[in-house]
C-alpha cells in the first residue's frame, strides 16, 4: 500500500478513507477467494458468512443502515483475521409499497399518475428510480467502510432472486401452503393495497363513543316501511336497544347486534329483530361470548366485513358480511344514501341524521387504539378481500422448535420469549399486494378463474392444456408479492438458490443475522421458517438484535420530527471510524442507544489519540528494529506486555459474547490511560537516554504493543488502524488478513501488582499537587517509607520523578521512619507504602492558613443559615418535600465540608 508516505501531525480521515477503500477493494481483500490465495485461510476451514440485510432502495442510508453496517462490518473482520473463511453479501431490497409510493409521488409532480403510464411503463420508471438510488447506497455503503464482496451483490428483483422467488412460491403452492381466500385484511386506502398485521402501526389518539337506539320490531307486528329521513321512519316500534361505537360509519354494514349471554339485561331480547338505521336493514339479536359486558351499554353492533372481532362473531353465526366501503375509503352502494361520500364525511352525516331521528342517545370522550400504515400514515381500514395466503401453523412449528431446542440462539436472550409469543400465535399471513412493483404472482386463471401456478406463461399455457384438452386464453394474477416473502428467502437465494452452486455448499447456512429488534417478526421468523422450508435446515445458528438508535432525549431519529441525523453528514465532521467508534462503544445488544454530538466528539478525539500515540512511536523508531533480550525487560515492559495480554484474551472473549461495545470500551482505555499516558510516558527515560541496549527495548516494546492493538481496534475502526498498521514492521499484506491476535504468555501478575503500586503512589502524589494548585512545571519534596518493597521503589525512581514531578534531589526513599514529618500531607499508598509531602514545599503556609480560615468561617456561615431555616416554625411541613430535602443535603454537605477545612486548618498549626 502507497496511501501515505509521511504522517502529518493531524489526522485527517478524509485524506485516507475513500483512497484506502479503493484499495482493498481493488486488491479483493474482502474476498474469501483472496484469503485462500493468500494462505490466510483454507476451503476447509470454518465458515464464517452473513448476509446484509438489504436496505430499501427509497433514498439514502439513515443512522440505522450506519449501525448496522458497523456492527456486520465489525464481525466480518473479526472473523476474517481469525482465519475462517468469511462471506459478507451486501444487497438491497426492492421495498414494494414504499418504492411504488416514492415515484407516483414523483409522477405526481408532474401530473401524472401510474395508470397514465400504465403497467409497463410505470415499472420502467420504477428501475430508473432503483438505479439512482442503488448507486446512492452502495457508495454511502463504501464510505462507512464495508468490507463486503462487491462481486457478489444482490437484489430481490435481479434475476436470480426472481427466480427463487417463484421456485419458493411454486413449492409452497403446490404443497398445499399458499391459498386464495376472500378474508378480513387490512386496507391502507392512500397506498390502495392490503398490508399485513405487523405493517400497522397502533396509536393512541382521542376519539369518542356514540351511543345509538336501533328500534326492535314488534313480536307479533312490524315497523313502518318509511324510508330513512323521514319522520316516520321506525313508526311502531317501542322498544329500542342502545350500542355503543367508536365508528358511526360502519353501522351501515351491520349484520346483527351481539349480547353476552349471561348479561341478564339483554336474555329476553335474544332473537329479536332490529331494524338497522341509515339503510333500514332487518338484522338479528344475538349471543356470544366474546362480547364484554362492561364496554358502553354491553350490547355491541356486529360489522363483519370492517372488523376482525365481527367478522370472527360472523363466522359463528352464519352473518352475511357486508362491505360498506370502496378501496379509497369512500362509501359504496351498500351505504345507500351516503354512497359516494368519504368515510370520515359520511361519519358526520350519519351522526347528524341520527341526531336528528331522535336515535343519538349521548357522546361521551374516548381514548381507542387506532391502526395506521407504517409506511405512509394513513389510517388502515378492514375490509373483505381476495388475497394470497400462507398457512402459518406448519411453518412455525418447526421455526418454533430450532430456537427452543437452541440451534437458533438470539441475542440478547430475552427477546425469545417475544418469538415464541409472536410464532405460536401467528395468523396466516397475507402476501399479495395490490401493487405493480415488485414480484408478481405467479399464477395464471383460465376461463372458468381455474388458477395454474407456474414459472412463465408458456409453462401455465401447458397446464392449462393438459387440464382443458385444449388451448384457453389465460390471464395472470395482477397483484404482487409481499416485499418480505423475497427477504425470507435472502440467506439462501443470495447464494444461488435454487441452483446447486458451490456458495450454497460452502457458505449455508449463514453464520449470523444480525438486525434491530424491530423487525424479528417482519424478516427474522420469516427467514427461519423459508430456510428449514426450502433447504431443510436453519438459515443461521445466530441472531444478533442491536437496539434503535435515539437522540440525546430518547427519540427516534426522524425527518417529521426534525432530528434525523444524516451519517454521511457525521462522517464528513468527525471521520468513519469515530462514527462507526461511537456507534459500538454507545451500545448494548437488543438496548437503545441514545447519540449525543458529544460522544461523537469525544469518538474523534480518541482517532486523534490514536493518531499521536502512533505518531510518537513511529517516529521513535530506528528503521529496523533489533531483536531483543527479555532479560532487558524492565517492570514497566514487563507490566505493558502483560496487561497487553491481559486485553488479547478479554477482547476475544467479550467478541465471543458478541458484547462489541464493552470490547471498543476496554482497547480505548488501555491505547490512551495504559499505553499513552503511562508505558509511553515511562518510555520516554529510556528513549532519551544514552543506553543504546535500553532504549532499543523501549523502541521494541512500543512497536509490538501498538502493532498488536491496532488489529484488536481494527474491526471498529479500518481506516486509522490500517494507515498506522502500514508503517509499523509487520508481515503480511492488509491489517485485515493480519492475524487476530492471541495471548503470547506475556501475563505476569507480579509485575502488574508492583506497577499499580507505582502508579498508584504517582496518582496520589498528583491529586496532592492538584489539590494544593502547584504549578504543573514546579517540583516537589517528597519521603517514601517502602517497608519491604524499599528497592523495589528506588528501582522505579526515575519513573516516580519524572511522571510525578518530584524533585530528585528532595526525594526520599526509606524502609521505615521513626516519626512521620510534620505539616506534611500523608499518603496511604498500600503495602506498607506510605508517602509524605512536606507542605513547605507545596505551598505558602501563611497564605494557605488564612485562605483555609477564611472558608471555614463561610462554611460556618453556611452551616448556622441553613440550621435556621430547617428550625424555622412551619418550613419543615409547609415546604415542598423537594425544598426540604434540597436544604437537609445542603446542609449535611457544608458539615462535611467544614470538617475537612477544619482538620487541614489544624494540621498547618
Amino acid at each position: 500500500m502507497d496511501q501515505i508516505k509521511e504522517l502529518p501531525k493531524t489526522y485527517d480521515p478524509h485524506a485516507v478513507e475513500e483512497p484506502l477503500y479503493k484499495w482493498w477493494e481493488e486488491n479483493g481483500y474482502f474476498k474469501p477467494e483472496t484469503q485462500v490465495a493468500m494462505g490466510q485461510s483454507s476451503w476447509e476451514a470454518p465458515t464464517f458468512t452473513i448476509g446484509m440485510p438489504p436496505p430499501n432502495v427509497t433514498g439514502a442510508l439513515h443512522i440505522g443502515h450506519a449501525m448496522t453496517a458497523t456492527v456486520e462490518d465489525i464481525m466480518t473482520r473479526y472473523h476474517r483475521m481469525r482465519g475462517d473463511l468469511t462471506l459478507w453479501v451486501p444487497g438491497s431490497d426492492h421495498a414494494g409499497i414504499a418504492t411504488q409510493a416514492v415515484v407516483e409521488r414523483r409522477l405526481a409532480d408532474e401530473g401524472l399518475t401510474r395508470h397514465d403510464l400504465g403497467r409497463e411503463k410505470f415499472v420502467e420508471r420504477v428501475w430508473q428510480w432503483k438505479e439512482h438510488y442503488h448507486r446512492r447506497i452502495t457508495d454511502q455503503h463504501r464510505r462507512l467502510g464495508v468490507s463486503v464482496d462487491w462481486e457478489r451483490e444482490r437484489f430481490t428483483m435481479d434475476e436470480g432472486l426472481s427466480r427463487a422467488v417463484l421456485t419458493a412460491f411454486i413449492r409452497l403452492y403446490n404443497k398445499g401452503l399458499i391459498y386464495r381466500d376472500d378474508y378480513l385484511v387490512n386496507w391502507c386506502p392512500r397506498c390502495l393495497s392490503v398490508i399485513s398485521d405487523l405493517e400497522v402501526e397502533h396509536h393512541e389518539e382521542q376519539g369518542a363513543l356514540w351511543y345509538v337506539r336501533y328500534p326492535l320490531v314488534p313480536e307479533g307486528g312490524e315497523l313502518s316501511d318509511a324510508p330513512w329521513g323521514s319522520p316516520d321512519w321506525g313508526k311502531g316500534a317501542t322498544e329500542w336497544i342502545t350500542v355503543a361505537t367508536t365508528r358511526p360509519e360502519t353501522i351501515l354494514g351491520d349484520t346483527a347486534v351481539a349480547v353476552h349471554p349471561g348479561d341478564e339485561r339483554y336474555t329476553h331480547l335474544i332473537g329479536r329483530v332490529a331494524l338497522l338505521p341509515g339503510v333500514s336493514r332487518p338484522i338479528p339479536i344475538i349471543a356470544d361470548a366474546a362480547v364484554e359486558r362492561e364496554f358502553g351499554t354491553g350490547a355491541v353492533k356486529v360489522t363483519p366485513g370492517h372488523d376482525p372481532t365481527d367478522y370472527a362473531i360472523g363466522q359463528r353465526h352464519g352473518l352475511p358480511i357486508i362491505s360498506i366501503m370502496n378501496r379509497d375509503a369512500t362509501i359504496n352502494q351498500e351505504g345507500g344514501p351516503y354512497a359516494g361520500l368519504d368515510r370520515y364525511e359520511a361519519r358526520q352525516r350519519l351522526v347528524a341524521d341520527l341526531e336528528k331521528a331522535g336515535l343519538l342517545v349521548k357522546k361521551q370522550e374516548h381514548t381507542l387504539s387506532v391502526g395506521h400504515c407504517h409506511r405512509c400514515g394513513t389510517v388502515i381500514e378492514p375490509l373483505i378481500s381476495t388475497q394470497w395466503f400462507v398457512k402459518m401453523k406448519p411453518l412455525a412449528e418447526p421455526a418454533i422448535a430450532a430456537v427452543r431446542d437452541g440451534r437458533i440462539r438470539i441475542v440478547p436472550e430475552h427477546f425469545e420469549k417475544i418469538y415464541f409469543h409472536w410464532m405460536e400465535n401467528v395468523r396466516d399471513w397475507v402476501i399479495s399486494r395490490q401493487l405493480w412493483w415488485g414480484h408478481r404472482i405467479p399464477v395464471w386463471y383460465g376461463p372458468d378463474s381455474h388458477p395454474f401456478a407456474a414459472f412463465d406463461a408458456p409453462e401455465a399455457h401447458e397446464q392449462a392444456r393438459q387440464h382443458y384438452g385444449h388451448e384457453v386464453e389465460l390471464r395472470q394474477d395482477e397483484d404482487v408479492l409481499d416485499t418480505w416473502f423475497s427477504s425470507g428467502l435472502w440467506p439462501f437465494s443470495i447464494l444461488g438458490w435454487p441452483d446447486d452452486t458451490e456458495d450454497l455448499r460452502t457458505f449455508y447456512p449463514n453464520s449470523v443475522l444480525e438486525t434491530g429488534y424491530d423487525i424479528i417478526f417482519f424478516w427474522v421468523a420469516r427467514m427461519i421458517f423459508m430456510g428449514l422450508e426450502m433447504m431443510g435446515d436453519i438459515p443461521f445458528h445466530t441472531v444478533y438484535l442491536h437496539g434503535l438508535i435515539r437522540d440525546e432525549l430518547g427519540r427516534k431519529y426522524s425527518k417529521s420530527l426534525g432530528n434525523a441525523l444524516d451519517p454521511m453528514q457525521v462522517i464528513e465532521d468527525v471521520g468513519t471510524d469515530a462514527l462507526r467508534f461511537t456507534l459500538m462503544t454507545s451500545s448494548t445488544p437488543g438496548v437503545d442507544t441514545k447519540l449525543s454530538e458529544k460522544a461523537l466528539v469525544a469518538g474523534r478525539n480518541f482517532m486523534n489519540k490514536l493518531w499521536n500515540i502512533g505518531r510518537f512511536t513511529l517516529n521513535s523508531l530506528p528503521d529496523k528494529i533489533p531483536a531483543v533480550d527479555p532479560e532487558q525487560f524492565t517492570l514497566a515492559d514487563r507490566w505493558i506486555l502483560s496487561r497487553t495480554d491481559d486485553l488479547t484474551e478479554s477482547v476475544t472473549r467479550l467478541f465471543e459474547a458478541y458484547q462489541f461495545g464493552e470490547a471498543g470500551r476496554q482497547i480505548r482505555d488501555f491505547l490512551w490511560d495504559e499505553f499513552a499516558d503511562w508505558y509511553v510516558e515511562m518510555s520516554k527515560i529510556r528513549l532519551q537516554g544514552s543506553d543504546a541496549e535500553a532504549k532499543a527495548t523501549a523502541q521494541a516494546v512500543l512497536a509490538t504493543v501498538l502493532e498488536r492493538a491496532l488489529r484488536l481496534l481494527h474491526p471498529f475502526a479500518p481506516f486509522i488502524t490500517e494507515t498506522l498498521w502500514q508503517r509499523l514492521p509487520h508481515e503480511g499484506a492488509t491489517i485485515m488478513l493480519a492475524p487476530w491476535p492471541t495471548p503470547a504468555g506475556w501475563q505476569d501478575e507480579t509485575a502488574e501488582r508492583e506497577m499499580n503500586l507505582v502508579r498508584e503512589l504517582i496518582r496520589d502524589i498528583r491529586n496532592a499537587r492538584s489539590e494544593y494548585n502547584v504549578e504543573p512545571s514546579r517540583r516537589i519534596a517528597a519521603i517514601v517509607s517502602a517497608d519491604a518493597h524499599e528497592t523495589f521503589i528506588r528501582s522505579q525512581a526515575p519513573i516516580i520523578e519524572m511522571l510525578a514531578r518530584v524533585d530528585g534531589a528532595q526525594f526520599t526513599i526509606t524502609r521505615s521512619l521513626a516519626e512521620p514529618p510534620a505539616q506534611a500531607v500523608s499518603l496511604v499508598i498500600g503495602e506498607g507504602i506510605l508517602a509524605y509531602l512536606p507542605l513547605a514545599g507545596l505551598i505558602d503556609l501563611d497564605k494557605e492558613r488564612e485562605r483555609l480560615t477564611k472558608e471555614v468561617a463561610d462554611t460556618q456561615a453556611e452551616i448556622e443559615r441553613t440550621t435556621a431555616l430547617l428550625n424555622k416554625p412551619g418550613f419543615a411541613d409547609k415546604a415542598p418535600a423537594n425544598v426540604v430535602q434540597g436544604a437537609r443535603d445542603k446542609l449535611a454537605a457544608a458539615q462535611e465540608r467544614h470538617q475537612k477545612l477544619t482538620e487541614r486548618l489544624t494540621s498547618l498549626a
